[in-house]
């Protein structure tokens, strides 16, 4: 076998009897559920109750599949309105073609909806989860590489990807291997989401600022892979839609970065209720935080209560050490003497 190219799969589609599994559709399934376990943990740091990111999911991934499904349809027309397209092909999300940025969009607007239903703060949701969104957005990729789609110019390197005839793009039939943009996209959105978590570590963004961070970081990326793509989509003065809308979404999210000030916010139990504060307040470091995050398995107040239990047993430590249990009656007032026989209390 030649091993001077990346070999594409075979096959996309396997059947379980008379059930089709789609190898696009697994990739997508390990990227949600990597976003959410990701999301999970950084939410539980921050003092979120158990498990609330699935609440939160289950609006999230269904408007970020039609968001995306949406702004795919709507970037590339032609292959479900021209000449020759099908219409109803728009609804064969199976079959690929789903755009990120209507996936963040409305996957957005999912969140919130969540957050709503949950009672939690928006901003400080988003900035937990954000840095998720791109590990799943890079096992997504993958199954654009078992389908055969989103590759780039024709290229000739041991990285090119091999791509069989019938899914190569018109006018390009006499290549046969390319640039493998899928994977450019994979490394670049693992790397995103690297510096995400160690740039939040270090800055502890609040206010929705590291999910601006996110917008600058993927989209810059994007803009140079988005160059190298031979698939058919919309475009002006030599630059394809997303390409466009790269520069724009990069230049809102640096501004917001610059004008927008605000520190990570973490919970804490008061009177049994989940409320907000600074992740260096006191009431953080008193509810057991360490740099802005609880241990692992911790809950807000947990620490805190051991704490002060432990306080309590060491003043009742030093107020009574031990001691044998017969000597607690010499603690109690000695009975007064008689006076001595000549002797008056005045006497003494």
């Amino acid at each position: 076998m030649d091993l001077a190219y990346i070999p594409s799969p075979s096959e996309s589609v396997w059947h379980l009897g008379p059930i089709p599994i789609r190898a696009y559709a697994l990739c997508l399934i390990a990227g949600i559920v990597a976003a959410c376990w990701i999301a999970e943990a950084r939410m539980r740091s921050r003092g979120a109750p158990k498990w609330a990111v699935l609440d939160i999911a289950v609006w999230a991934v269904p408007f970020g599949i039609v968001g995306a499904r949406l702004y795919h349809v709507f970037t590339s027309p032609d292959a479900y309105f021209g000449p020759d397209g099908d219409p109803w092909k728009a609804l064969a999300v199976w079959e690929g073609g789903l755009g990120i940025p209507g996936a963040v969009l409305l996957g957005a607007v999912g969140v919130w909806l969540g957050c709503r239903q949950l009672k939690l703060p928006f901003a400080m949701v988003a900035d937990a989860v954000v840095p998720g969104i791109p590990v799943g957005q890079a096992i997504g990729r993958l199954g654009n590489w078992f389908n055969q789609e989103l590759y780039g110019k024709p290229l000739d390197a041991w990285w090119a990807v091999a791509i069989d005839e019938g899914h190569r793009v018109a006018g390009y039939s006499e290549y046969a291997t390319f640039h493998p943009t899928f994977l450019y996209e994979l490394l670049w959105n693992l790397g995103v989401a690297a510096v995400l978590i160690l740039a939040d570590r270090k800055w502890k963004f609040g206010a929705g600022r590291a999910v601006a961070l996110y917008v600058v970081l993927y989209w810059t990326g994007r803009f140079w892979i988005e160059g190298l793509r031979i698939d058919p989509a919309e475009g002006a003065l030599g630059l394809r839609l997303n390409q466009w809308v790269s520069i724009v979404v990069v230049a809102a999210a640096i501004v917001y970065l610059l004008l927008v000030r605000g520190r990570r916010q973490v919970f804490v139990l008061d009177g049994g209720e989940r409320v907000t504060v600074d992740w260096d307040a006191p009431e953080a470091e008193a509810a057991g935080y360490v740099d802005g995050a609880l241990p692992k398995g911790a809950e807000p107040g947990e620490i805190e209560d051991a704490a002060y239990g432990a306080d309590d047993e060491d003043d009742d430590a030093e107020a009574a050490p031990d001691r044998p249990e017969d000597d607690v009656i010499a603690d109690e007032p000695a009975a007064e003497a008689p006076p001595a026989a000549g002797k008056t209390r005045d006497d003494s």
